[in-house]
């Protein structure tokens, strides 16, 4: 059941959202060579339950950690180790979630560590890149698949791999609720959107093919081929006339 929110509801989201968008913006200057991903999750964890939130990811179904750091092949759902020390050239998402106030902000951004690849960094910024331009067609009355058929018929167009198991979600008191938002589709179909609905559009673009398997902790995706992947997400309102991103840090 999709769920159209409150005035007051929506206010509750810009303040998780917020927290969250924040929280981003804090860990970015300890993404750097030498770094283990255990230590990214503690700044991200002391910092979220500091500001009187909840790191939703944590216990989630079993997940052990309090956000997720998916580097280079990994897809989504990596785990945080203190064994995982990020090098120069790697890339790296981090994905957080904050509770407040019985509602979740849930964003993402994938990270340069050192000096990124050629490669890398046109495929970093063409993932950041089409979700602002899925965002800015959401507007009551269109259908889930056209944000889906825009990110793949963008992504395809370039070459990339655009990934079918996970796909964006609604949001609010829950972590995901419906609808399904995936980053493929066909124009017209799928439920239709309209003012007050909250979802999260998070394209997870891969440089190579979009096949993928899940690793016997049951949560890391990662590429079949072995290639980079990227991320971007945002939590976002429907409005009268379009989107407002909800996961900004100010």
């Amino acid at each position: 059941m999709i769920t159209i929110k409150s005035a007051r509801e929506i206010e509750l989201m810009r303040k998780s959202g917020r927290l969250a968008a924040q929280t981003l913006d804090m860990i970015a200057e300890h993404i750097k060579p030498g770094v283990s991903t255990e230590e990214l999750n503690t700044l991200c964890h002391d910092f979220i339950v500091s500001h009187g939130a909840y790191p939703a990811p944590l216990n989630y179904k079993g997940f052990p950690k309090s956000i997720c750091t998916s580097v280079n092949d990994v897809v989504c759902h990596g785990i945080p180790d203190k064994k995982h020390i990020l090098k120069d050239g790697d890339i790296v998402n981090v994905d957080v979630t904050a509770l407040l106030e019985g509602f979740h902000g849930d964003t993402n951004r994938t990270y340069y560590v050192g000096t990124p690849s050629e490669e890398a960094r046109k495929l970093v910024e063409f993932t950041e890149k089409v979700l602002h331009e899925a965002i800015g067609i959401v507007k009551p009355g269109m259908h889930v698949g056209d944000i889906g058929h825009l990110i793949q018929t963008r992504a395809e167009a370039e070459g990339y791999g655009v990934v079918r198991e996970f796909t964006g979600h609604g949001i609010g008191r829950g972590f995901h609720e419906a609808p399904s938002i995936p980053h493929y589709g066909n124009p017209g179909k799928g439920p239709k959107i309209r003012k007050g609905m909250t979802f999260t559009i998070e394209p997870m673009i891969n440089l190579g093919k979009p096949d993928l398997h899940v690793l016997s902790d049951g949560w890391t995706a990662i590429t079949n081929d072995g290639k980079i992947s990227a991320q971007f997400e945002h939590t976002l309102v429907v409005t009268d006339t379009g989107a407002e991103i909800l996961t900004l840090s100010n």
